[in-house]
């Protein structure tokens, strides 16, 4: 007795191997799926199960792109968006998505998207302090001048955006020597002016 078809949830990606345990030859299951419209091909064996929104198919998002792709170790998704939100003056943009991990790196074309994997330690829970270190180890590829950002994070320690304490041991873990010392000086101002 063969297993029923599957039932694909609209937005989550695939594997080709997923599909094994209704065939013996996943990859051509999962084209057949493409073929009939239940699945979209991305690109590296992954296929996305389409999601109808309001003005057509919605693409996969980019956590469920990268959780089918480095088949579930962990990763972090980093760059412009995350640092733009933190409110220290930044308005970059990327053309791919950098996503931290532990398993690849590299640039991979995925979907129509680019994504940019880098083999870099994170914390399991990133918090808004690392993403601040984050910024100052690549405030170059954020059009970001580091004394401007040295500056506007003394102010926004000075009006409590940010936990001091769990921010400068962000930066002793995960900060090079000069991202280290721009931190203790933006808390050394947020002190002094605050004392």
């Amino acid at each position: 007795m063969t297993p029923a078809p599957p039932t694909l949830t609209p937005g989550r990606v695939y594997r080709t191997r997923d599909f094994a345990r209704w065939t013996s030859n996943p990859p051509r299951f999962a084209r057949r799926l493409a073929q009939e419209g239940r699945l979209k091909p991305l690109a590296h064996g992954l296929f996305a199960s389409p999601k109808q929104g309001r003005f057509g198919v919605v693409p996969p998002t980019d956590e469920a792109v990268m959780r089918a792709f480095l088949d579930g170790a962990p990763f972090v998704l980093t760059g412009p968006e995350r640092w733009n939100a933190l409110g220290l003056g930044t308005s970059a943009s990327f053309a791919a998505q950098l996503v931290y991990n532990t398993k690849r790196s590299g640039e991979f074309q995925l979907g129509g998207r680019r994504y940019v994997l880098r083999r870099v330690a994170f914390p399991k829970q990133p918090s808004p302090e690392w993403f601040v270190v984050d910024l100052f180890q690549h405030a170059e590829q954020a059009a970001a001048d580091r004394d401007d950002l040295t500056r506007a994070l003394g102010e926004a320690l000075r009006r409590g955006r940010f936990d001091a304490a769990r921010l400068r041991t962000c930066a002793q873990e995960y900060g090079s020597r000069d991202t280290q010392q721009r931190i203790e000086e933006a808390l050394d101002a947020a002190r002094s002016v605050a004392a």
